[in-house]
């Protein structure tokens, strides 16, 4: 190894097989992996990773605030298929499934497609106004919804006005958590996740029991108080470890990220594996049902996949921290595809899909909080907030169309879900091969090297 990489280590204790990067060359030399000094920072203290500082009670305040965050903007796209379910019994029961599944299309489209733009607002100016700005529009969409009745309604307002504020609201709590951490950056990503996921256990069930009690319109007011209430205290407490460092815009800076082959093979990977990754989330209901599930059960489906979700963001995150993040990633992306093809597909009766929404939450919910580990790990920790913001808004575009893809899959098949299920098996299994390489543009095919 190169002589400034012994100097880097002896003084900031690098972790093997952890890698921060200012160039795209990041590949193996003389049958080692090579180790790259962190880009100076403005400040001297600030030239090693936070691990080295004596801030454990900021670190552990600056991850439980974006996990209250986390619990609001992602929930929505975790429990998107409770929504599915409803439109297509009541206010747009003639639309097709593809039609009504262009509304959480476009909520996971919109949580995402402004990544690189959020992001670098980040990187120029901190969370504060994103915060304020998003809080704001996604309590003023999920009002508007509670008032739709039609189709355009229903996109305008759910699809459109909530999802962009929910966009600005995920990104600077995300790359604020980033700021943090550097040796359990994947473990600091899960517990912020987590907090999507216990999103999607209560809201869920929260909705459909005040739908029951109060209608749809009340439902929505309920959900948009709760959101304000965590929206609030985030606006008071969210922070970064950096201060804010302007720079020139230049479109060329959101371009650049895609020359690095690491980089590219994580997107690209991301995006095969995001365009199936979403269905058993926005279908699951609605084929349990079509396979004899009674209706009050398959509306739990959801909250379990969400409870076992919590367990998946953390554990994976924290086992990734010390055996590799990319192998972690690959093993559980190759479950969930094993999961979905072995499982799903083939499940009839109530046993199968309360296992399959067990197992798939744990599973898939790694993919959420070791997708941005990985791109910071092999990124300038000053570019973080627009490589990760790249990254989302390229499975953004996965998001769009996976699901009308599903729903159309499943018009043409008469009702029938086995064609959207192997679709969405192929588009994981993909990505998971794709994770495969990305590694191996880091370590080769090394087996016990942690990467």
């Amino acid at each position: 190894m190169h002589s400034s990489s012994n100097s880097a280590s002896s003084t900031v204790n690098e972790e093997p097989g952890l890698h921060i990067k200012k160039s795209p060359d990041l590949h193996p030399s003389d049958g080692e992996l090579q180790e790259t000094e962190m880009t100076a920072l403005p400040d001297a203290s600030d030239n090693l990773p936070p691990e080295v500082h004596d801030h454990d009670e900021e670190k552990g305040e600056a991850v439980a605030k974006p996990a209250f965050t986390g619990f609001d903007p992602a929930s929505f796209p975790d429990g998107i298929g409770v929504f599915q379910a409803y439109y297509q019994a009541n206010q747009l029961r003639e639309y097709s499934p593809s039609t009504v599944s262009w509304i959480p299309s476009l909520t996971v489209f919109f949580m995402f497609a402004g990544g690189p733009f959020w992001g670098k607002v980040y990187d120029n100016h901190g969370p504060r106004y994103l915060l304020l700005v998003g809080s704001f529009l996604h309590v003023f969409g999920l009002m508007m919804a509670s008032l739709s009745t039609e189709y355009y309604q229903f996109i305008l307002s759910q699809g459109v006005c909530s999802p962009i504020g929910a966009s600005l609201i995920f990104y600077p709590a995300m790359s604020s958590t980033g700021t943090w951490f550097f040796k359990r950056r994947a473990l600091a990503f899960g517990i912020m996740a987590a907090g999507s996921s216990l999103g999607g256990v209560i809201l869920p069930i929260m909705v459909n029991q005040t739908i029951a009690r109060s209608g749809f319109p009340w439902a929505m007011r309920g959900v948009a108080f709760l959101l304000l209430g965590l929206l609030i205290y985030a606006n008071l407490t969210v922070r970064s470890r950096l201060p804010p460092s302007p720079k020139p815009w230049s479109f060329m800076e959101f371009v650049y990220p895609f020359r690095d082959p690491p980089y590219l093979l994580v997107v690209f990977a991301s995006f095969l594996f995001f365009f199936g990754m979403f269905l058993p989330f926005t279908f699951i209901i609605l084929s349990a049902e079509h396979d004899g599930m009674s209706r009050r059960l398959a509306d739990y489906l959801i909250p379990i996949l969400n409870a076992v979700s919590i367990f998946g963001r953390t554990i994976p995150g924290y086992v990734a921290d010390k055996t590799g993040r990319f192998n972690i990633m690959i093993v559980t992306s190759f479950l969930s595809t094993i999961l979905v093809l072995a499982l799903w597909l083939p499940a009839r009766g109530n046993v199968p899909y309360i296992l399959f929404a067990a197992f798939y939450g744990f599973s898939s919910g790694a993919f959420v909080s070791l997708a941005p580990a990985l791109v910071a790990q092999i990124s300038d920790i000053r570019e973080i907030g627009v490589r990760t913001g790249g990254m989302f808004a390229v499975i953004s575009i996965a998001a769009l169309v996976g699901n009308p893809i599903g729903g159309a899959l499943v018009s043409n098949q008469q009702g029938a879900y086995s064609h959207l299920q192997t679709f969405c098996g192929i588009m994981m299994l993909g990505g998971s091969m794709v994770f495969v390489a990305s590694r191996w543009s880091l370590a080769g095919f090394k087996l016990n090297v942690r990467v």
